[in-house]
């Protein structure tokens, strides 16, 4: 089984989301505090309301490295968050199941598949897809390996470029196009 991968295409983006409002709010606010934050899906599925409800920030102890994570919510995930959560409880899981649970992981990658499939995008995707989303983005917009490799906790640039998906065909690409 190969690695999930990123969706690079920025109109395969707007397709999903569109896609995900009409089906399902919860699902929709689920894909863009993935692709909005750059948050692994254990952290995201863990929020509640009241992680977000009137926030200006997402404060989180990361539960695959313990460490203390706090980042600010931009302007989009605020509009989304603020009707999503209008009439939810403080102590609420920001993103409950069918039976009133907490969405939990398998439902989570469900939810991502059958939504990419539906739309015919055919990159391999998964949970983690949401991250690298954010990750291969925000590295095409900003150009900052850096502060993506801080963003991601990342031991290494290298590290950060290939999980995010930057073959080593784009780093050739760019170097062609660099001229001085």
């Amino acid at each position: 089984m190969s690695a999930v991968e990123p969706i690079r295409n920025e109109i395969d983006l707007l397709k999903l989301e569109n896609y995900l409002r009409s089906k399902n709010y919860r699902d929709f606010v689920l894909f863009c505090t993935g692709i909005n934050s750059g948050l692994r899906i254990s952290d995201i599925l863990k929020l509640n309301v009241e992680d977000v409800k009137n926030k200006k920030f997402i404060r989180l102890r990361e539960q695959k490295t313990n460490k203390f994570k706090v980042f600010p919510i931009n302007s989009k995930l605020k509009k989304i968050f603020k009707k999503y959560v209008k009439y939810k409880k403080p102590k609420e899981p920001l993103f409950l199941s069918q039976n009133d649970r907490r969405l939990d992981r398998i439902t989570a990658y469900r939810i991502i598949n059958e939504a990419c499939k539906a739309l015919g995008i055919k990159e391999n995707v998964g949970t983690h897809t949401l991250r690298k989303t954010f990750g291969y983005h925000f590295y095409k917009r900003y150009k900052d390996v850096a502060m993506l490799q801080r963003i991601f906790n990342h031991e290494s640039p290298h590290t950060t470029l290939t999980y995010i998906g930057i073959t080593e065909d784009e780093i050739f690409k760019s170097y062609t196009k660099f001229i001085l």
